[in-house]
């Protein structure tokens, strides 16, 4: 640590400044400089760590909430474990309301956080987001003091990247960013970008990436297995939202994303991650000339038994090892 840099008060004080890196192969060609902001490094893993803490902390600051409150929400893996951390430290009880598809990795670290787990096993009407919602409004209902944040609606989740990842990238690129590209899922990470970079007159454009069987954007819903980008049905925050583009990335080019990282990196990244960057690869002739930043949501360690995994691939995927390998390599070849 620098001679007289404050020394951080708890863990919640590590959270942001992460790093900026350059990603000088991935993309397997000079004329477009790339920068990933790194998520992961927060201390519960993940870009969620700042709007659980922004929205935990709000709300105890306007009484919305009391440390004797019971938070409860809805999460695919990251967002639950910000909230469990952030509400460890400040003392307060989550319930969890995960489903089938959470990493089972993310689910355990949520619990070893003091978060109660609620899992829902079947999907309403088809759709694992709305069972998950339906959970969350049951307990509420049922249980003495339980309060829903609802990142889904909640505009403490925008705001948090408003004031996060997107004023560091912005500093460290001096403002020089022609195009950024973020994943979306509540698309409150992409929202406080744009809107930031609107506030500072930069003529960045900000490019939503989606999954495909994603209701967002107009979507038409569909089967997908790679959490973390993309949903069921379209959140509050979600609605009338325009970015200057969104591009759609299957399942299957996310594994390949994540592998490309790992082979050309040396860099882990998570399901969302390798879509995002495979998003860059997919538009790379018309970046030419452009200095292009990503935000990577989180690593690539907890996809270890999925995304890395042949035999998941194979099971949910339908794709070969050599399926992925040509994706891998399509553009190169």
């Amino acid at each position: 640590m620098p001679d007289g840099a404050p020394v951080p008060v708890g863990v919640v004080d590590l959270i942001g400044h992460t790093p900026l890196v350059q990603l000088t192969r991935y993309l397997g060609r000079e004329d477009i400089v790339l920068f990933a902001k790194l998520e992961a490094a927060n201390p519960g893993g993940s870009a969620k760590d700042r709007p659980a803490r922004h929205m935990v902390e709000q709300a105890l600051a306007r009484g919305d909430i009391t440390r004797e409150s019971t938070l409860v929400e809805s999460s695919s893996g990251n967002m639950g474990i910000g909230l469990a951390q952030i509400c460890r430290y400040h003392g307060i009880a989550l319930i969890c309301v995960v489903d089938v598809n959470a990493q089972a990795q993310n689910v355990a670290i949520m619990a070893a956080l003091g978060a109660t787990i609620h899992r829902v096993s079947q999907p309403l009407a088809g759709d694992f987001l709305a069972a998950r919602m339906a959970a969350v409004e049951q307990i509420v209902a049922e249980t003495s003091g339980a309060v829903w944040l609802n990142q889904y609606i909640n505009r403490d989740n925008p705001g948090a990247h408003q004031i996060g990842a997107i004023v560091e990238i912005d500093a460290a690129m001096v403002g020089a960013i022609d195009t950024l590209f973020v994943a979306t899922s509540s698309t409150g990470t992409a929202q406080g970008c744009r809107d930031y970079l609107a506030e500072q007159g930069r003529d960045t454009r900000v490019i939503a990436v989606d999954a495909q069987g994603s209701t967002l954007f107009g979507g038409t819903a569909g089967t997908r297995f790679i959490p973390g980008m993309g949903a069921g049905r379209e959140p509050g925050l979600a609605k009338g939202q325009v970015f200057s583009r969104v591009v759609r990335v299957g399942d299957g080019r996310c594994v390949a994303g994540c592998r490309r990282a790992a082979e050309r990196e040396a860099l882990l990244v998570g399901g969302s991650g390798g879509g995002v960057l495979e998003a860059v690869r997919g538009l790379a002739d018309e970046l030419a000339g452009q200095r292009v930043a990503v935000i990577l949501h989180d690593s690539g360690t907890r996809y270890l038994d999925t995304i890395f995994d042949d035999a998941w691939v194979a099971h949910k995927l339908g794709l070969s090892p050599a399926d992925i390998r040509r994706m891998i390599d399509d553009i190169d070849a």
